[in-house]
């Protein structure tokens, strides 16, 4: 099944976010097609509940259902919620079979996303996602999004990046907090962003970064931010004890990822691992240099004008798994130096 494009424009239209944070940033120019070519129709965008301070300040969505899916039971409170807003199209950017079937039990009329993990009968219909040998192609998150506005027949922008939005309570409260941590207007501000909700698989040594920090230290006059996530506080604890370097440690003060935005904005540069805060440093335009161990970097492939990817190409990479079976090394052997390094050459091609 293919759309009409002369149908009756939807009025009501249902976006199923995707479910990690990296992938709702990547998922904001699929979102701001989705306005641009509805704009008279009332926009809904269902999120899990952790992210929904991504995109809450966001011009995409008229109203932002924040649910928690993970269980049966959460499916049909999702399912339920949507159904009473009676929605004409839902557009399904998770690839999970559970987001489809949400999306059938709550009434839409069509529900399109791709054709994948056997969903298809539960859907009105979606694009197929590429393939080579029955495997999957891997291809840069933003473009694999569009690719279902382009399935719909909307205008899709030639050239598409991540972009993130703040409201003023928020930024007033940023400023707070870097007052508190004595960051005057003036200060050159570091960001270290160590941890990864993925799994430890995703992370860099404790070690690596607290001297990462020591180098910053020596050879920069600035200011240290550490970014702790949720469930992350032992790592900033770690990091801060290795660290002869001077670092405020935001873990004690629970950072959520609405406020996360200001803050990363705030930096001059930003070093962290291949996870959600990364792609902040891209929807704000700043640098980063990115530790990358066993993701595949084909898809973040996108907008990487100014990001440095360090990466050891590994027999075991990439892997995808969320805790390492072997030593790990390829996290462990990519050096503070190198980080460093990749952190100057940077501040001298865009400053």
């Amino acid at each position: 099944m293919t759309p009409d494009s002369h149908q009756i424009p939807p009025q009501t239209i249902l976006v199923m976010c995707p479910n990690w944070v990296g992938d709702v940033v990547m998922a904001t120019p699929a979102f701001e097609c989705i306005r641009q070519n509805y704009p008279a129709a009332r926009i809904i965008g269902l999120i899990r509940d952790y992210a929904g301070g991504v995109v809450e300040d966001g011009p995409w969505f008229d109203d932002l259902i924040k649910v928690n899916d993970k269980t049966l039971r959460g499916v049909f409170k999702a399912s339920g919620r949507i159904r009473r807003l009676n929605p004409d199209l839902a557009i399904i950017l998770p690839n999970s079979f559970r987001s489809a079937l949400i999306a059938r039990l709550s009434g839409a009329k069509k529900i399109c996303g791709y054709r994948r993990n056997g969903r298809s009968i539960l859907m009105s219909g979606g694009p197929l996602p590429l393939r080579k040998n029955k495997r999957f192609i891997p291809r840069p998150m933003v473009d694999y999004y569009l690719e279902i506005c382009r399935w719909l027949n909307l205008a899709v922008p030639v050239q598409s990046r991540p972009r993130l939005f703040m409201s003023e309570a928020v930024q007033e409260k940023s400023r707070r907090h870097l007052k508190r941590y004595c960051i005057s207007p003036d200060d050159t501000v570091i960001g270290l962003n160590p941890g990864a909700q993925f799994g430890s698989s995703k992370c860099w040594p404790p070690v690596h970064f607290a001297r990462l920090a020591e180098l910053i230290s020596r050879d920069w006059d600035c200011k240290i931010l550490l970014f702790i996530g949720p469930g992350e506080e032992d790592i900033g604890k770690e990091i801060v004890k290795h660290s002869q370097a001077k670092i405020v440690n935001t873990g004690p003060d629970k950072v959520d990822l609405a406020l996360l935005k200001p803050l990363i904005h705030r930096c001059r540069l930003l070093f962290t691992n291949d996870t959600g805060p990364r792609h902040y440093a891209v929807a704000f335009n700043i640098p980063v240099v990115v530790i990358m161990g066993p993701t595949d970097p084909r898809y973040t492939q996108a907008n990487l004008e100014k990001t440095i990817i360090l990466r050891q190409e590994l027999a075991c990479s990439p892997c995808h798994l969320k805790k390492c079976t072997l030593d790990h090394r390829c996290m462990t052997e990519i050096s503070p130096e190198a980080a460093l390094q990749a952190g100057k050459q940077l501040l001298q091609e865009h400053f």
